[in-house]
């Protein structure tokens, strides 16, 4: 056979072999396939071991960590990341000596952590809440826990107010902080903060007060809420534990409005009377003789009714006592304004701390003050915990021991901090059983001299207490100090407000919004603060004054300290007019300047037809839902989720609000602007600019209008013809 025959034949030869190397190759792929099949399966098992179910309704991957809690549908209404910070590593169950006997499952990631789960029972069957605690097994090591955020997992409501002034809370970044009161101008949280967070899926959770609590939104990943508890060298100084813990009930409900029903303060008439909605709680024990519930006049009606008179002071020199007689007289020849509520601030002293009236400045105020009752005024005096270095009580307060010392010195020497234009001051220590009565002695004195309806107290935040604090009792954290000051000051004293608080203040103490800018920025804080205090728990609150507190001037590229910062010159007239119309339906109107200051028509005409419709409208609504936040500790000033929290789009807007659920206000909030989308939930609304009735659950886009009027709705009836 020729090489050219042969060579075919030898390729047909070579194919019999490369069948058996396909069935090789099949086999092994299949082999491959099997083998993978069985491994996933076998992780598959594993995870569902590790995904294990607890108390009917809580999903926990003890290997990811996992944690969800589902609905009767078995959907997720929340998720979150247990123990962010843990390596991973599966736990064990913990030994019969570290478990509580109370149904808890304990879980221990050895040397590092130990996790307790609960169910804990409530009266609602609607309601289901669980908690969550761990202990910290090691040195360096801060319980964290995480939650996820974004539309799909639900908006968070809550906290407190945010620096960026971010709602919902999601909107806010920023890198752990401690949860205490502060200056929102300068620290990551306002002037009232709350352990409580909301979440629009029908969540809820609330932090336990002895935990050192650290909040941050996107530290670990964009998209997630965590807590942290953490010890520091200030705000959670005085250690409760040797090593930190975590502690904190989750509760869920059918949907976020009646699961916030559920979880606010439900009575706030512990300790209170009737009278006390009509007549304001007198002294007690160091009340005036033969003082009577009769005698007293400063109430929650009072507050509702009739305004709060802040009167403007420059300077220290310029506010005196004709400066109070003629604002006065001012307000009286305008004529159709109620008289209400005088505020002196803490100028009537020489010093802060003097707990004495500056005779030089103010001379006969006892006879301006029985003129000014003659006509109808009540007078209400600013007072506060700090004394000045340079008042003549200072020498006093420190050799009785009676203000806060200093850490690491000894006992006697005392902390300073600084209070407003005052560079150097101390602050009474009210763990000390001897300052109450040092301090209501010089109040009793005042207030017997000049005839003092009432008081405002002017506590300070968290921030304001010295860096290096030392009490004569140790408190868990700088915000325990307003807490126990307020818990013993409204037993004996009659207060209109409070400037900060962590809890809700025994009515009728209100709680005033935090300072702002005198600008269209400074208005729309307004707005943000009392919908975020509403739904963080403080049902009553005190506005800014109509125009702003302060003004920072508009080329300033410093941080600067707004208590520092006097009263504001006389505001742009639309800026005031919209302020005015804003500050209408909040539960307390607060004046610095006056609308006759302005000797313009337009201006004026506003102020009477708004004083109108907050007579003939407001008043009402805001006495109809008194009830409410009595014995449900439900704002009067509502978000629109509120209303209907299954609504997506009453989820997120921030810059309309509702008086109880009978009015809808969506006031004007930027310069020259004469127009604005306006959202209705569901049912009917009366139109108050025109009359027409409106449907809800919808937009209405380019909604006019003008500068003399304020678009609010009032809700119909749900019978109503439409």
């Amino acid at each position: 056979m020729s090489k050219s025959q042969a060579f075919p034949h030898m390729i047909r030869k070579r194919r019999k072999p490369r069948k058996d190397v396909k069935i090789k190759v099949f086999v092994g792929i299949l082999f491959l396939v099997i083998v993978f099949l069985v491994g996933y399966a076998y992780v598959m098992y594993q995870q569902t071991l590790m995904a294990r179910s607890y108390f009917e309704k809580i999903k926990f991957n003890k290997g990811t960590r996992v944690f969800r809690i589902l609905d009767n549908k078995g959907e997720d209404i929340i998720t979150g990341l247990l123990g962010a910070n843990l390596s991973n590593g599966r736990p064990f169950r913990c030994l019969p000596e570290d478990t509580f006997d109370d149904g808890s499952v304990c879980l221990e990631w050895v040397e590092k952590a130990r996790l307790y789960l609960n169910e804990e029972k409530t009266d609602d069957e609607n309601i289901k809440c669980y908690t969550i605690h761990w202990k910290a097994l090691v040195q360096n090591w801060y319980p964290t826990d995480c939650f996820f955020t974004g539309p799909e997992r639900g908006h968070w409501f809550g906290g407190g107010l945010l620096k960026g002034l971010e709602w919902p809370l999601e909107q806010g970044k920023f890198n752990f902080a401690p949860l205490i009161t502060g200056d929102h101008h300068n620290q990551q949280f306002g002037n009232a903060v709350k352990r409580y967070f909301l979440n629009s899926k029908g969540a809820a959770i609330k932090v336990d007060e002895k935990v050192p609590l650290y909040l941050s939104m996107g530290a670990f990943d964009e998209n997630l809420m965590c807590l942290k508890s953490k010890h520091d060298d200030f705000a959670f100084l005085n250690r409760q534990t040797e090593l930190p813990e975590m502690k904190y009930k989750i509760c869920t409900g059918p949907d976020m409005k009646s699961l916030h029903s559920a979880m606010t303060q439900k009575s706030l008439w512990d300790g209170l009377k009737e009278e006390d909605i009509s007549c304001g709680k007198d002294f007690m024990m160091y009340a005036l003789p033969n003082a009577k519930y009769k005698d007293c006049n400063i109430n929650i009606h009072s507050l509702l009714e009739e305004p709060i008179w802040q009167i403007p002071a420059l300077s220290l020199k310029n506010f005196t006592e004709t400066s109070i007689y003629n604002y006065t007289e001012t307000i009286i020849e305008m004529g159709f304004l109620r008289l209400g509520h005088v505020l002196i601030n803490e100028f009537w002293q020489k010093n802060v701390g003097d707990f004495k009236m500056d005779e030089e400045r103010f001379p006969t105020l006892e006879n301006t003050i029985n003129i000014l009752h003659r006509r109808g005024f009540k007078i209400v005096l600013t007072i506060q915990p700090f004394i000045s270095t340079e008042s003549a009580r200072f020498a006093e307060v420190v050799a009785k021991q009676l203000v806060i010392s200093e850490r690491g010195a000894e006992y006697y020497v005392p902390a300073l901090t600084r209070y407003h234009n005052a560079p150097s001051v101390a602050m009474l220590d009210i763990t000390n059983n001897a300052t109450l009565p040092w301090m209501m002695d010089r109040i009793k004195k005042l207030r017997k001299a000049y005839s003092i309806d009432s008081f405002y107290f002017d506590i300070g935040n968290g921030h304001n207490v010295p860096r290096h604090y030392k009490c004569h009792r140790p408190i868990d954290n700088p915000d325990e100090y307003k807490t126990l000051f307020l818990s013993k000051l409204e037993n004996v004293l009659s207060m209109i407000g409070i400037s900060s608080s962590v809890t809700v203040p025994k009515p009728p103490t209100f709680l005033s919004l935090p300072p702002v800018n005198a600008s269209w920025e400074g208005m729309r804080t307004v707005v943000i603060s009392a919908i975020t205090y509403g739904v963080t728990g403080y049902p009553f609150i005190i506005s800014n004054p109509v125009g702003g507190d302060f003004l920072i001037p508009e080329n300033n590229s410093k941080s600067i300290m707004y208590s520092t910062l006097t009263a504001p010159p006389l505001p742009d007239p639309e800026l005031y007019i919209r302020w005015l119309q804003l500050s209408t339906f909040l539960p307390v109107i607060r004046f610095n300047h006056l609308p006759s200051e302005y000797k313009n028509e337009v201006v004026e005409g506003v102020a009477k037809e708004l004083t109108t419709i907050r007579s003939k409208t407001v008043i009402p609504v805001l006495k109809k839902y008194l009830n409410d936040a009595m014995n449900e500790g439900l704002a009067l000033i509502r978000p629109l989720w509120m209303m209907d929290s299954t609504d997506a789009s009453c989820l997120t807007i921030d810059d309309e609000f509702s008086v109880g659920e009978d009015l809808i206000v969506a006031p004007i909030m930027n310069q020259s602007q004469f127009q604005r989308e306006v959202y209705l939930p569901q049912g009917i609304w009366k139109d108050g600019i025109d009359g027409s009735l409106r449907k809800g659950s919808r937009w209405m886009h380019n909604y006019k209008v003008p500068l003399d009027k304020v678009a609010y709705f009032v809700k119909m009836p749900d019978n109503t013809r439409f």
